[in-house]
């Protein structure tokens, strides 16, 4: 019989935790050098390329990383910094300390209109940055066809500019957002629109060079890095900066870097021997913990199986996630707890539309912007309907595509926020008669122009796209109406991304899509080429012509979409083009007996 008071491995890590306890005083006085270094180091402004007296949060050139902010890197190589906000560079013309704002203008466009790509400002994509109230935004339109005289070449908001390059039958338009909405739906057909903010009063803009200059002169941004915990670090006597090993801010002081001010000598000691006591304690339980787990495996109440499970259960979603953001870099959609989304959507108090893999509920972000947020119901296996529409979604910028403005993911809690859309999804107007938000009805002009906006939204997801997308689910419910009655694409739960360029045929490993939007190659092999989407598009398009019911005109007008949307997507033989035309008589054999 053993007369031990503690069993060989609990008297192990006790050990261990004494030995360690006794090291920790002589832990602050390691480090004590380097933190004095860092309140030096950051107690200096610097100069780049042109602009002197910068400080926090902006860092490069001879400024350490620690005295900065991530994302507030200067370039400092040029006449004038240059600065990284979500993969697009702008140069920075001013920058205000006191009222935390610089003036910034877009790389791209120095001294052109026509960049070499084409892509909105990316400010708004960007959780540190933020438009003020002077600035307003310019719509510059790009491979327009030539509709003179629908479209004037000059008018009080906006005219139009040739780009080099351009082929014969194209012209660019810009124009302000007070330009009439007759205009705007013709503008809305060209290749390209591209936003760019400014500060000059559009109405002075009546020459491409006043255009350049405005473009030129940038616009003004605010910034936010953690501002309130800064003005109380400089109050307390200490240098704003950031600690790169904890990855959150630090208040850099000549005693030390600390998370928040600079603490009094006693407060120093007190939080010292809390910390200590904290440490004690955490040390007991994990040995407790140990002990007891060791005694459950060895008597056989906790097999390795068991373990392992666990371990991979618990990893899996943090996994998935991190996943998310590390694919995405800088451009990945902003990830929000759980209880984010339940302050966002007031305890989901305003639902708004429910579906088979979640509930949606109206939100409003702090700054004010209205949002749809979508949570998901408990998904099976590893959330592989949530992964793909993060993951689709986030690869897209486009006005025919609804935009992803956060996800939360926290283990079976999972939900998706998207900008608000205000008409609600297209099947109310189909069905309904209308919306019950704007009780408007739909005549023929604007179902076209909706079946058109479909259609470019489905050529941009497969042929503009850095990674090309099939969304294998096109029905009214997952077409959106936002104010204007412009339609944007939405629910890519069941999309599939393609890595390669060549798209015309896809492999599936299963049946995707809705009964009675799913196109005939599916039930017969699961090797498509891109007209099942073509197909869907086409049928959602003839259903609610069918609802307008217009005779003769009805029979044209669904025979143009038709040809619109299968020249559009394009990749389908001639055959393919036979059957979907067969089709489509049928329809309007339907529609005319009806």
């Amino acid at each position: 019989m053993h007369n031990h008071l503690f069993p060989a491995p609990a008297t192990f890590l006790f050990i261990i935790i004494a030995i360690t306890l006794v090291q920790f005083p002589v832990l602050p006085s390691v480090h004590a050098v380097d933190d004095d270094q860092q309140y030096l180091n950051c107690s200096e402004t610097f100069a780049c390329a042109g602009i002197s007296d910068i400080g926090y949060p902006f860092w490069g050139s001879n400024r350490p990383e620690y005295c900065g902010y991530p994302d507030f890197q200067l370039n400092c190589s040029g006449d004038l910094p240059r600065l990284n906000i979500s993969n697009m560079y702008y140069r920075v013309l001013e920058i205000n300390s006191v009222a935390r704002s610089l003036k910034v203008a877009r790389v791209d466009y120095l001294d052109t209109t026509c960049p070499a790509t084409y892509a909105n400002t990316s400010i708004d994509s960007s959780t540190l940055f933020s438009h003020t109230a002077a600035t307003t935004n310019l719509t510059l339109y790009y491979r327009c066809l030539d509709t003179s005289p629908l479209l004037p070449t000059q008018t009080a908001d906006g005219f139009s500019f040739n780009c080099t390059g351009d082929a014969n039958g194209f012209t660019n338009y810009y124009s302000s957002s007070s330009i009439p909405s007759t205009i705007n739906s013709l503008l809305m057909l060209c290749a390209n629109n591209v936003k760019v903010p400014v500060v000059t009063e559009p109405g002075t803009l009546t020459t491409e060079d006043a255009l350049k200059e405005a473009i030129n002169g940038g616009f003004t941004v605010g910034w936010y890095a953690d501002n309130s915990m800064c003005d109380r670090c400089d109050g307390s006597g200490g240098r704003c900066g950031f600690n790169t090993s904890t990855n959150a801010f630090a208040c850099h002081c000549k005693t030390g870097s600390f998370p928040s001010t600079c603490d009094e000598i006693s407060d120093q000691s007190s939080t010292r021997l809390n910390w200590w006591l904290i440490m004690t304690i955490g040390l007991a339980g994990i040995a407790v913990l140990c002990f007891v787990i060791i005694c459950s495996v060895k008597r056989g109440y906790l097999s390795n199986n068991s373990m392992v499970w666990w371990k991979r259960d618990a990893n899996n979603d943090h996994f998935t996630a991190e996943e998310i953001l590390r694919n995405f870099g800088s451009m990945a959609p902003k990830r929000y707890t759980y209880s984010d989304v339940k302050k966002l959507t007031n305890s989901f108090k305003y639902k708004v539309g429910q579906g088979g893999y979640g509930v949606v509920f109206k939100g409003e972000l702090p700054d004010g912007r209205i949002v749809a947020v979508k949570v998901l119901g408990e998904s099976k296996g590893n959330g592989e309907e949530f992964i793909n529409e993060v993951a689709s979604i986030s690869r897209t910028s486009h006005v025919n595509i609804v935009t992803l403005l956060g996800f939360c993911y926290e283990r079976t809690k999972r939900a998706l926020i998207y900008e608000f859309v205000q008409n609600g999804s297209l099947d109310k107007f189909i069905h309904e008669k209308g919306s019950s938000i704007t009780n408007c009805y739909l005549d023929s002009n604007t179902v076209f122009q909706i079946a058109v906006g479909i259609a470019r939204g489905l050529e941009y997801l497969h042929r503009g796209c850095r990674t090309r997308i099939l969304h294998f689910d096109i029905k009214p419910h997952n077409i959106l109406l936002d104010e204007n009655l412009c339609p944007k694409i939405s629910d890519f739960g069941l999309a599939k991304l393609c890595k390669t360029k060549d798209i015309s045929i896809v492999s599936m490993t299963g049946m995707r899509g809705t009964a009675g939007y799913i196109a005939p190659e599916v039930f017969s092999r699961y090797s498509l080429a891109e007209s099942p989407t073509s197909l869907t598009s086409t049928v959602m398009a003839c259903w609610f012509l069918k609802w307008l019911r217009e005779g003769k005109i009805l029979m044209m007008g669904c025979s143009l979409i038709a040809v619109k949307i299968i020249f559009l997507t394009g990749f389908m033989t001639n055959l393919e083009r036979v059957r979907l035309m067969i089709l489509l008589g049928i329809l309007q054999m339907m529609i005319k007996t009806t």
